[in-house]
């Protein structure tokens, strides 16, 4: 049989006219060249399309079975979530996911809004379909979409659409209110344009986190503010822009050319963290925290023995509050770097020893690592009626990792008002509120029931009942006299963990929550709504790395026991790309979230004055007639 002849070559076929549409061959096949258009086109049918080292990714086959849950996903559509997908996955999970490649990209690519962030798309055909990417049509809707969103917060965008893909004849939401009146053309330029007069120094303490209090000292910015403006909404869209001022001036410009240098110095920074071995696990290390966990367990077994309820109580909140660390680290694949080992050890951690669900755990903190600190959108800071760390939240924002509408109700507003005052009690009481999300997450249905997770949930569930059975029945029914000691030894050691959820929300309660656009990287993002917490080292053990939650932030694998030798290495980044640093000390850090706290209680009672204004002023006028 003769052989076939030769493909002609590219440039034969282009010279005959036969090659339609520009290829990049791989040694895997050969890939078309995908234009922003026709993704904006699939994006706007409902396709799942993300974008991961220059390939163009259609995942919709792969959502319902990506152990990190659907929504982590669903923040990346349209989106470059290169740095997301390496910071979370192992080599492996990034290798598999090459079987949904449908094309390349060429160049560089500009991030559009996701759906679910309240993007919209043209469908096919809307504007013409024979548009070529560098027509002046085009590149005036591009211009606009980068002059008027890149600032604008995607709350305001978010609420104005009912349906995640919802269409629009604009590639991009609408301009956030905030932007609408008082403000020109010029003057946002200038806010782009404008650069860091800030200090060069790696690590900032003073001006690293938004508070409000720190821009109403500035006199431009608090016309206005202070002095209650009769309309409610004016006031919080006032503040809005004064906290997206105050990060656009603190951090590196939102350019293309200014954001790709941050993040090629970002990945080259992760190339030497690998060849320093700081991804290779200290199994001594958790040697030595599994004796501590050890000791902590059995001196809560000798004191229940003993009758002596309260240290055991204290003994048995220690061991969770420690072991909540190494379940961390596993959720991360941090220990052994197998996803199915590391899961398992989570799972027996999480569920068979503390109550606790690593699946929920997993769906929600992924989310949290890719739109960190978002009220709209971060589950882990939305705390309502109990905490608003952004007046935002007076607007009753639609969560989209809850998928409700988070009420700013009578309750929230009594909560709100006290919330510095009440923050410490809430925290001692938070474990109760993980034992309701974790069996809400088994029991309707949100883990993979396909996939390589689909038996997790089945083990988890048996965990459950396991963690119910010795807690609940063998120590609180069986080993403890009366229902005084019961509800005592309850109490206490739920409470004893309360240092866990303090550290938790003490890396991101004081940081920014501003929202600065699709265009801002990755590690920009993180560095700006997280802060690290300053303490020596021998006592790294009782934050358990949770301390380092900025280098986690970056670089999530990383793991535990060499954040702190990390450290160093990301402080020249910063001090490299000109992103400040947050650094506090533990009693500092906490002063700052506290006085963010009572920031947002102080523009809540504003509101409230405003409003109530508004109120009598009606109520006048309507009798003068």
């Amino acid at each position: 049989m003769a052989s076939k002849p030769p493909p002609p070559s590219r440039a034969a076929a282009e010279d005959t006219g036969t090659t339609q549409q520009s290829t990049i061959e791989t040694r895997e096949r050969i890939y078309p060249i995908i234009s922003r258009r026709e993704i904006e086109a699939l994006i706007s049918e409902g396709r799942h399309i993300i974008i991961v080292d220059q390939y163009v990714l259609k995942v919709d086959a792969w959502v319902k079975y990506h152990p990190g849950g659907d929504k982590a996903i669903k923040h990346m559509i349209g989106r470059d979530a290169t740095d997301e997908v390496n910071g979370l996955h192992s080599p492996e999970a990034r290798a598999q996911m090459n079987r949904y490649r449908v094309g390349r990209i060429p160049g560089r690519w500009k991030n559009f809004l996701p759906p679910i962030q309240g993007g919209k798309f043209r469908p096919r055909g809307e504007g013409g379909e024979e548009w070529e990417e560098d027509s002046p049509e085009l590149r005036a809707r591009a211009a606009y979409y980068d002059e008027d969103t890149s600032f604008g917060s995607s709350s305001f965008a978010s609420q104005a659409t009912s349906t995640e893909f919802e269409s629009s004849r604009t590639p991009s939401p609408a301009p956030s209110p905030v932007f609408d009146e008082g403000e020109s053309a010029p003057e946002l330029d200038q806010l782009r344009a404008r650069t860091n007069a800030r200090s060069k120094s790696a690590v900032s303490r003073s001006d690293s986190f938004t508070s409000l209090s720190s821009v109403e000292d500035e006199k431009a910015s608090t016309k206005g503010v202070d002095d209650g403006p009769r309309d409610g909404m004016a006031h919080l869209d006032a503040l809005t822009r004064q906290e997206i001022r105050l990060d656009l001036d603190k951090y590196p410009p939102l350019d293309g050319d200014t954001q790709d240098t941050v993040i090629r110095k970002y990945r080259e920074l992760n190339e030497r963290i690998k060849a320093e071995g700081l991804y290779d696990c200290n199994y001594v290390a958790y040697a030595i925290e599994g004796f501590r966990y050890t000791l902590l367990f059995c001196g809560c077994l000798l004191f229940l023995k003993w009758g002596w309820y309260v240290p055991s109580a204290f003994c048995l909140g220690s061991f969770w509050h420690q072991l909540v660390f190494t379940a961390h680290d596993a959720g991360h694949m941090g220990i052994t770097h197998h996803f199915h080992v590391d899961t398992v050890i989570g799972i027996i951690i999480a569920d068979f020893i503390g109550g606790l669900s690593l699946g929920w755990w997993k769906r929600n903190h992924n989310v949290h690592h890719i739109i960190t600190n978002s009220p709209e959108h971060d589950p882990d800071i939305e705390h309502l009626p109990f905490f608003a760390i952004s007046h935002r939240f007076f607007t009753n924002l639609r969560s989209t990792y809850y998928d409700r509408v988070m009420e700013y109700d009578i309750f929230a507003k009594f909560f709100v008002s006290l919330q510095h005052y009440l923050y410490y009690i809430v925290m001692m009481f938070a474990r109760l509120n993980l034992y309701r999300l974790s069996w809400e997450y088994l029991l309707k249905g949100q883990a993979p029931k396909h996939g390589p997770a689909w038996w997790h949930r089945h083990l988890e569930l048996a965990g459950q009942v396991f963690f119910w059975y010795w807690f609940g029945y063998g120590i609180m029914y069986k080993a403890i006299d009366g229902n005084w000691n019961r509800f005592v030894f309850f109490m206490i050691s739920h409470a004893v963990t309360s240092p866990l959820h303090v550290q938790i929300t003490l890396s991101h309660f004081a940081m920014s929550t501003s929202d600065l656009g699709p265009h801002e990287s990755f590690p920009q993002r993180m560095l700006r709504t997280t802060m690290d917490v300053d303490c020596p080292e021998w006592l790294d053990f009782f934050h358990g790395g949770l301390q380092f939650q900025a280098i986690h932030h970056l670089y999530p694998r990383i793991p535990r026991h060499n954040l702190r030798k990390t450290q160093k290495l990301v402080q020249e980044f910063c001090n490299d790309v000109g992103i400040p640093y947050a650094l506090y000390g533990f009693v500092e850090g906490n002063k700052h979230v506290i006085g963010r706290l009572a920031d947002v209680a102080r523009q809540a009672a504003i509101l409230k004055k405003c409003q109530q204004t508004i109120v009598d002023g009606s109520i006048k006028h309507s009798h003068t007639h």
